[in-house]
């Protein structure tokens, strides 16, 4: 496998650990990939839930955290690549950024929303930014504005398909028909608009595929289609250094495929998560929600489902059926706890 080049940056191993929140990917889990050749991604989304200033200043607690965490996952690392997720969804997307910049993340991957304005946030800094994409008209609309507003394209693209976990970039109706998608032809296409603005730079714009990659065969598949690397979320849930609770890593180990269903996310995007006593409840109406931490920019109290910082921090602490477990839709696959090194070594086929 190629080492991965972004700018001056380089990972060793190609392969990018997708960002999860509340808590799943922090500091220790992805310090571990880092460690091993991988780019390892910390989710900005609540990370401070843990910090004792959560309750009275959101805030505060993530700001602190998202340095905290950068700080320890570089720790751990030895060297390697560290870099956070942050959802454009959130209300506090640019201070999450601009917090991210001034603690040293290596990259930010961006997505749930346009970053249109993630350039602006990491302007005069070295770290490298990315947008989430699922299509060919997206990415050009996207690369467009930010060569028209800040003469500059993206250091890196990840295309996200709809085997993703989290909230996705598809309608409902493209969900469930996945194999009519012929998404190995979208792909093709979004990299042909990607090379465009990579001449047009004259330079390299690395594209990485996410989105149901759980094996050396599913890595070199998307290596084979034109990608540079490939970004895995699900499958190192069940890793003794992912940062969940152990009964969260036990939901996907106990999953079947059955389980495993498409949800209506407060962020106002369909998600993908695995079906437990607490969306049983959300099926039946909505659940009062008691406090609102504010989190996301377009989100109303009296009319959401749920609270999904909530229902995610209880999915971190091992709360299981008040929880919203989102995963991938190979997360019925796994089915056992492993190590970092060794999911690393069988995404490389060793």
């Amino acid at each position: 496998m190629k080492v991965l080049r972004i700018g001056e940056k380089v990972a060793r191993i190609p392969i990018i650990q997708g960002g999860m929140g509340v808590g799943v990917s922090r500091s220790n889990l992805a310090g571990a990939v880092a460690r091993e050749g991988g780019i390892g991604i910390i989710s900005t989304a609540q990370i401070g839930y843990d910090e004792e200033e959560f309750e009275t200043d959101p805030v505060k607690a993530n700001r602190k955290a998202i340095e905290k965490h950068l700080f320890l996952a570089k720790e751990k690392a030895a060297g390697g690549m560290v870099g956070v997720n942050i959802m454009v969804a959130l209300r506090d997307y640019a201070e999450h950024v601009r917090a991210a910049v001034a603690a040293g993340a290596d990259v930010i991957i961006s997505g749930a929303g346009i970053p249109a304005k993630l350039p602006e946030y990491v302007k005069g800094s070295s770290t490298k930014i990315a947008p989430i994409i699922s299509s060919a008209k997206a990415a050009r609309v996207l690369l467009q504005r930010w060569e028209k507003k800040y003469q500059r394209t993206a250091d890196f693209i990840v295309i996200e398909g709809p085997k993703a976990g989290g909230h996705l970039g598809f309608s409902r109706e493209e969900l469930k028909d996945i194999d009519g998608l012929d998404y190995d032809n979208r792909i093709r296409e979004i990299i042909q608009v990607v090379q465009e603005f990579a001449t047009h730079f004259h330079q390299k714009i690395p594209v990485i595929v996410a989105g149901g990659i759980f094996t050396a065969e599913d890595v070199k598949h998307a290596v084979d289609l034109g990608a540079d690397g490939v970004q895995v979320a699900s499958r190192f849930v069940v890793t003794k250094e992912c940062d969940a609770s152990q009964a969260y890593k036990e939901a996907y180990i106990n999953a079947k495929e059955e389980d495993i269903v498409i949800v209506k996310s407060p962020v106002g995007m369909p998600g993908r998560a695995i079906k437990n006593k607490f969306l049983e409840r959300v099926a039946q109406g909505p659940v009062k929600v008691e406090r609102c931490f504010r989190c996301l920019e377009h989100c109303n109290p009296a009319t959401t489902p749920y609270c999904i910082t909530k229902a995610l921090i209880n999915a971190a602490e091992g709360r299981i059926d008040e929880a919203l477990l989102f995963c991938g839709s190979n997360a019925y696959r796994c089915e056992k706890i492993e190590t970092v090194p060794e999911v690393m070594a069988a995404l490389c086929g060793e």
